[in-house]
C-alpha cells in the first residue's frame, strides 16, 4: 500500500507541473523564461533540503553537466510549449515522446521487439501524428515541437539517470547545474520580464512540490515497481493532466485529444506489455 500512495502522489506531482504552469502563464501572472527559473531554483533548493535531512551523499558527488543539459532542454521548451497548448495536448506530446525516446533507445542497445510491441510503437506514433494534423483543433505546432523537444530531453535524462546507485543525490547535483543555465535564459530574455506574485508563488510550488518533493516521492514507488510497470503507471499523467485542465482551466477536450490519447498510451501500453527477445 505504500508503494501504491506513492506511486499516485507522485503521478499526481507530475500532472500538477503541467497545470501549475499552465496557470501561471495563461494568466499572464509571469513570463516563461522567469517560471522556469524559479522553478529551477526552488526545486533545486528543495532538493538540497532533502538530501542534507537524509544525510545522504553529497550531491556534488554525482551528476553531470551533460545531464544537467538535458534537463535544461526539458524544462525550458516545457514552460514556452506551455504558452501556446492546453495541459492534456502538452502532456499527452511530452510523455509520448519520453515513451518513444527510450523505447528508440532500447532499440538501439539490442532490443527486438514482439509483434506485439511493433504494433504498439506504430500506433503510438500514429497517434501522435493524427493529433498534429492540420485542423481546427490541432495544437499550434511551434508548441507541439517545443514540447516533443521536451519530450526527448527528458527520455534521454532519465537513461541516463535511471543506473545511478544514488538517483536523489543525482537529481539534486543536476538541479544545482541547471540554476546557472536557466539564470542565462532569464537573462537573455529580460525585455519580456513580468512576474506578479500569484505567477511567482505558482512557480515556486511547481518547482518545490511538483517537482521536487514529487521526485522525492517517485523515487520511494520506483523501490516497489518494476521498470515496466513504472513507465505503465506513467501514462495516466496526460490523463489527469487533461482532467485536471478541463476542472481547473475550463479547458476543452476535443474528440482529437481523446483519440489521439487512446491511440498514443494504448500503442505505448501495448508495446510495454510485449515480450522482448534481447540479442546477447
Amino acid at each position: 500500500m505504500r508503494t501504491v500512495w506513492y506511486t499516485i502522489l507522485a503521478l499526481m506531482a507530475f500532472a500538477a507541473n503541467s497545470i501549475l504552469c499552465r496557470l501561471a502563464l495563461r494568466g499572464g501572472t509571469i513570463d516563461a523564461a522567469t517560471f522556469c527559473a524559479i522553478r529551477i531554483l526552488a526545486g533545486a533548493l528543495m532538493l538540497l533540503l532533502v538530501t542534507a535531512g537524509a544525510r545522504k551523499q553529497s550531491p556534488r558527488a554525482t551528476g553531470s553537466w551533460i545531464t544537467a543539459g538535458m534537463l535544461f532542454l526539458y524544462v525550458v521548451p516545457f514552460s514556452f510549449a506551455y504558452l501556446r497548448l492546453t495541459a492534456g495536448t502538452g502532456a499527452l506530446i511530452l510523455f509520448g515522446c519520453v515513451q518513444l525516446t527510450m523505447m528508440s533507445a532500447a532499440l538501439r542497445g539490442g532490443e527486438r521487439p514482439h509483434a506485439l510491441q511493433w504494433f504498439g510503437l506504430c500506433v503510438a506514433l500514429a497517434g501522435l501524428i493524427y493529433l498534429m494534423l492540420p485542423g481546427l483543433s490541432a495544437p499550434p505546432w511551434a508548441g507541439a515541437a517545443l514540447m516533443a523537444l521536451a519530450g526527448i530531453a527528458w527520455g534521454v535524462y532519465s537513461l541516463r539517470s535511471r543506473a545511478s546507485s544514488s538517483p536523489l543525490a543525482q537529481t539534486t547535483s543536476n538541479f544545482v547545474r541547471c540554476v546557472p543555465l536557466v539564470l542565462a535564459v532569464n537573462l537573455a530574455a529580460r525585455a519580456q520580464f513580468h512576474a506578479e506574485p500569484r505567477g511567482v508563488l505558482l512557480a515556486i510550488a511547481s518547482g518545490a512540490i511538483a517537482s521536487g518533493l514529487g521526485y522525492v516521492v517517485w523515487y520511494a514507488a520506483l523501490r516497489g515497481l518494476t521498470a515496466s510497470r513504472a513507465a505503465v503507471v506513467q501514462l495516466a499523467v496526460p490523463i489527469l493532466a487533461a482532467a485536471a485542465g478541463a476542472v481547473f482551466l475550463k479547458e476543452i477536450l476535443t474528440a482529437r485529444l481523446l483519440i489521439a490519447a487512446a491511440m498514443v498510451l494504448g500503442g505505448i501500453a501495448a508495446a510495454l506489455f510485449g515480450r522482448k527477445r534481447v540479442i546477447r
